[in-house]
């Protein structure tokens, strides 16, 4: 009975370390875009672009494909705030319906995206869906750190107060996905 109990605490010990190594995968991904240089250039193209100077934005729509240093964010809707001191700058990029932000062969997906220049942090909420190399995770609101590397997704769609018209209760308050595990000989 005891050798039983010890090889089960062996498999389980087994199943909870693949699971780590997976969860490591996924955190690795998020930090190659947290390695993302937000000082880059951005460039754009829309269907539409609506310049609306005395809020200090830009409205783009249809279509919408922004790029940075490689890092990729596509919506049918985006409004760039900027302030206006002599030269431009961008604020922040609110993005919204069928959201996808790539680098490389990472893609997250959802409703809503944020991009806080000044925090330095892209935050997607409603029907967030993480790939990377076969891995996934799903939940409400995904939020990585651009400086520290860091990223976390939970259940909340609506949580964070610096995403607007977020879709609430989309992820059903949980976090779930898929692990890839190495085939065995």
């Amino acid at each position: 009975m005891i050798r039983h109990t010890t090889s089960s605490v062996r498999w389980g010990l087994a199943g909870f370390t693949v699971t780590l190594c997976a969860l490591a995968g996924i955190q690795a991904g998020a930090q190659a875009i947290a390695g993302h240089n937000s000082d880059a250039p951005v460039n754009y193209a829309a269907d539409r672009i609506e310049l609306q100077d005395r809020q200090n934005r830009v409205v783009l729509s249809g279509n919408v494909d922004i790029d940075q240093a490689g890092l990729r964010i596509r919506a049918a809707r985006t409004q760039v705030n900027y302030t206006d001191a002599g030269s431009l700058k961008i604020q922040r990029i609110l993005a919204t319906g069928g959201v996808t932000v790539t680098r490389g062969t990472e893609r997250a997906a959802g409703d809503v995206a944020v991009y806080d220049f000044n925090r330095r942090v892209i935050t997607l909420a409603g029907n967030v869906h993480l790939n990377r190399a076969g891995d996934t995770l799903n939940g409400g609101r995904l939020v990585i750190d651009l400086k520290s590397g860091v990223s976390s997704v939970d259940g909340r769609a609506g949580g964070s107060s610096s995403v607007t018209g977020a879709v609430p209760g989309s992820g059903g308050g949980r976090v779930s996905g898929t692990f890839s595990v190495p085939k065995t000989k």
